[in-house]
């Protein structure tokens, strides 16, 4: 929002484009508002027929009508033929002018960044109103709506006098204001440089550190990273959806989960967070990454508790639970349990929710967590992304962060998470913990098993590389059809191009997509991993590892 003259500009943000329906914008939002000149509306069509050229058109994005996804055209003045538009039906979205000549020389990745800047709006603020609030009053109306300036000695029909005693007094307030911000600043500098002078010790830095943290304004931070629509509950509440914690889903280091019910009867998940770790830091984190998110693939928060050190986040409940009770079965004798088909579309589903978290949210997600555990299924077998905890959020403009702790889970973390000299740590991080990820789901079996010797060089992916080399991929999971082999090798080659060694050599996750969406004879042979196993810890659950080489940074 920004002011301009009497006129008062507003920026409106489509929440996902993603995920709305395939409706047009409506032009009539308030009388008194109007769209700003800098807004221009970008034709789009959708329910073309299947035969259509895409090439024909700029790009297309995703958006939804009952339950069903439609490609969306974008079409400009000198792009698809006018006779497309008899074919299909349209939808018109407005957008910035500027970031859409940017988009048209090529200086904006995607069409669906253009669309999340939003468009602008313009209040235009009634003279009498700015003659009002700059005689002291407030504008507003009477009982039969006329306009009514509200002023301390009772409304006025124009503007408020001010008279000689209160403007005196005006001055006398301000200028007292003055003097005690003064007074107040040359006490703290004093206060400071005392307590500089004694030098206080680690221990009671510690105390201050801690005692801070534990009473951070939740209310606050919500409304500037969280959601409208999360629902606060009492720890009393938590206690009466779950039935006292009767049902327990799943324990892991941070959090317990229990199945709840709500009030209106919806099934939900809780998460109650345990105090073993960051006075808060953890729920804190969670709420900021997952509330900026809407996305079919990323887990639905619907409220949260925060009483003192009792904190719980209240998530839709998926029925099938987690994804890793289908993916390991021991390493002799794996019995599919899912079809390649329904193997392959969750591997595609996760794909989607993370590219959505690197470049489809206003401020880019970086996930540092991605393994069986934390993906959940609903009946559908969707998948959906879980368990921010370890999340980072990176603005738009950062494509590299410093981090002074590994962060992530033994099998799964990539190498310049623990190793700074391989590369920086980046959007990549996740897309070699999702190669891992899809490696497991191919093959059955744990990236870091305890049957392994510990004498043992061979590397689990190098021992998949072998394999590839040789063509006797399809006998990891016995006899498949010649069409679940070309899915298999497929799945396998992309896995094996996220989990190359330096992140500069792994693909983007929207390059993620087309991979697997593609024809496997596409796709190259990736380079062999060169590098030997991390070493082997019995953990299965997400870890912090202290790095001290980053600690200066």
């Amino acid at each position: 929002m920004k002011h301009f003259g009497s006129n008062i500009y507003v920026t409106l943000v489509l929440r996902v484009f993603q995920n709305i329906p395939c409706i047009s914008f409506n032009k009539n939002i308030s009388d008194i508002l109007k769209v700003s000149p800098s807004v221009e509306n970008i034709k789009l069509l959708y329910k073309c027929p299947s035969d259509i050229d895409a090439h024909n058109f700029n790009s297309s994005v995703p958006c939804y009508q009952g339950g069903t996804e439609y490609q969306a055209y974008y079409v400009s003045n000198m792009s698809a033929p006018k006779d497309y538009a008899s074919y299909c039906s349209s939808i018109e979205v407005p957008v910035f002018r500027k970031e859409l000549d940017l988009y048209n020389k090529g200086e904006v990745g995607s069409l669906t960044q253009v669309i999340n800047q939003g468009f602008e709006v313009i209040y235009e603020y009634p003279s009498v109103c700015v003659e009002c609030n700059n005689s002291g009053g407030t504008c507003g109306s009477s009982d039969a709506s006329d306009f009514s300036c509200l002023c301390k000695n009772g409304p006025s029909q124009y503007g408020c006098q001010m008279s000689a005693p209160s403007h005196a007094w005006r001055v006398i307030i301000l200028v007292g204001s003055a003097c005690l911000a003064v007074g107040i600043s040359m006490l703290l500098l004093v206060m400071l440089c005392r307590l500089r002078k004694r030098r206080p010790t680690r221990k009671f830095a510690v105390f201050w550190k801690s005692e801070a943290a534990k009473c951070p304004n939740v209310d606050t931070f919500l409304q500037i990273y969280g959601s409208f629509a999360l629902t606060r509950y009492t720890y009393a509440n938590i206690k009466k959806m779950t039935d006292g914690f009767k049902d327990k889903l799943g324990e892991g280091g941070y959090a317990t989960v229990y199945k709840g019910k709500l009030l209106s009867g919806s099934l939900v998940a809780v998460k109650v967070l345990k105090l073993s770790k960051g006075d808060g830091e953890d729920f804190l984190n969670e709420v900021a990454s997952i509330s900026r998110t809407n996305h079919v693939n990323i887990v639905t928060l619907l409220g949260f508790c925060y009483e003192g050190n009792k904190r719980a986040l209240i998530y839709e409940f998926l029925s099938n639970g987690s994804h890793e009770k289908f993916t390991f079965h021991g390493t002799q004798d794996r019995i599919q349990s899912l079809p390649w088909e329904t193997l392959f579309n969750i591997a595609i589903g996760i794909a989607r929710g993370l590219d959505y978290l690197h470049r489809g949210c206003n401020a880019r997600i970086w996930h540092f967590d991605i393994k069986p555990l934390n993906i959940l299924l609903d009946e559908e077998f969707c998948p959906k992304i879980s368990d921010f905890g370890l999340a980072r959020l990176c603005p738009l403009q950062e494509s590299i962060i410093s981090m002074l702790e590994a962060r992530g889970t033994i099998g799964y973390i990539a190498p310049e998470v623990f190793c700074r000299t391989v590369g920086g740590v980046s959007h990549k991080s996740d897309v070699y913990s999702f190669g891992m990820m899809v490696l497991d789901m191919v093959c059955g079996r744990k990236n870091l098993s305890a049957d392994l010797q510990r004498s043992s060089e061979v590397y689990f992916p190098q021992w998949i590389y072998n394999r590839l080399e040789l063509e006797e991929e399809a006998s990891f999971q016995g006899t498949i059809t010649d069409e679940e082999k070309a899915v298999h090798r497929k799945m396998i080659l992309v896995s094996l191009w996220y989990i190359q060694t330096y992140p500069s050599n792994r693909p983007s996750m929207s390059r993620v997509v087309e991979m697997l969406q593609g024809c496997v004879e596409s796709i190259q042979m990736p380079p062999k991993p060169n590098l030997s196993s991390p070493p082997r810890l019995d953990l299965d659950t997400s870890v912090t590892l202290t790095d001290s080489s980053d600690g200066a940074r």
